[in-house]
């Protein structure tokens, strides 16, 4: 059975809009042209990456034991990998520095009724079209809508494993209806907070401050959320404070001063709560590719911690 693009758009999650190019492919965007025109306009780094498929996943019900799809990568920022769910647990990896520019990628699993997710790169664009599978296949549901902001450590890089990032890891558990618009080197800034016209979350969360906690001025932040909670003045928030850095081990405690500050900023609005980033990785390198980005390991505690200290948060 082949899935038309209007049929494969019912299964493909994480994407704020869809858009068929000419060659029949679909990409995927979780920024509004609105921000993307902002993102272009301040860093070249920021736009490259506003387009990667973080984030984004197909996801359906079946018991179908093959599927295949056309994919094409136009931009690679740096090599991970599209892989293969079943039932919670990875069956597959495919490396992205492994496959040609186009090409098809092929599934084989058991002949049994599963949920299967197929995380697509990190930080590269991929392009699907011509979908294929033999047997029926059925959506699944994903619930709550969850806007999730961030820097480079929720977009996932240093995982370079698609399925565990932190966010996707998370997200294993949580099942949310997730819109990922972490974004390498980002930053607190109010200018990129603009309405997604079609698009109302039911909850957000924001992880940023990594890029920029060495900050004399903790006004940018407070006017963050500010306009945050004017767009969304009854939305629930919640607020990740910057994790450990082992790249400035004698500054920690300036960082740890950062995240209370921002705690301080949010505890003004009854909408927002906000969880310790330093409780949530290890305080050692060997979780770290390079003392600031959690390795695939370190990712994978980072999600497992963050889902108990939601669930303890009541978030």
């Amino acid at each position: 059975m082949k899935l038309s693009n209007e049929q494969l758009k019912k299964i493909y999650y994480g994407a704020y809009n869809i858009i068929e190019s000419e060659e029949g492919y679909l990409q995927s965007y979780h920024y509004t042209k609105q921000q993307m025109r902002y993102l272009e306009e301040c860093d070249d780094f920021w736009y490259d990456r506003n387009k990667a498929s973080n984030g984004k996943t197909l996801e359906f019900n079946t018991s179908a034991t093959q599927f295949s799809f056309e994919y094409k990568i136009p931009w690679i920022g740096s090599y991970d990998t599209i892989e293969l769910s079943i039932d919670g647990l990875i069956t597959k990896v495919v490396y992205v520095k492994d496959l040609k520019p186009e090409g098809v990628l092929t599934f084989e699993m058991p002949s049994y009724e599963k949920h299967v997710a197929v995380y697509l790169s990190v930080d590269a664009i991929v392009l699907i079209r011509n979908f294929e599978i033999d047997d029926d296949i059925y959506p699944v549901d994903k619930t709550p809508k969850v806007l999730w902001m961030g820097d480079s450590i929720t977009q996932g890089y240093g995982s370079f494993r698609s399925a565990h990032t932190y966010v996707n890891v998370a997200n294993r558990y949580l099942n949310y209806d997730i819109i990922n618009q972490g974004l390498g080197g980002f930053i607190y800034d109010k200018n990129i907070l603009e309405n997604m016209q079609g698009y109302v979350p039911e909850k957000i969360i924001v992880s940023l401050g990594s890029n920029q906690y060495h900050t004399t001025s903790m006004k940018v932040i407070e006017e963050y959320y500010t306009r945050l909670s004017e767009m969304y003045p009854n939305i629930p928030v919640l607020c990740i404070t910057p994790t450990w850095r082992g790249d400035s081990l004698d500054k920690n405690h300036v960082l740890k001063e950062f995240g209370q500050k921002t705690k301080d900023i949010c505890a003004k609005y009854s909408t927002i709560t906000v969880i310790d980033g330093f409780k949530l990785v290890p305080h050692t390198f060997e979780y770290f590719i390079d003392e600031v980005h959690p390795n695939a390991l370190g990712m994978e505690i980072y999600g497992r911690n963050l889902v108990l200290a939601i669930q303890e948060a009541g978030f």
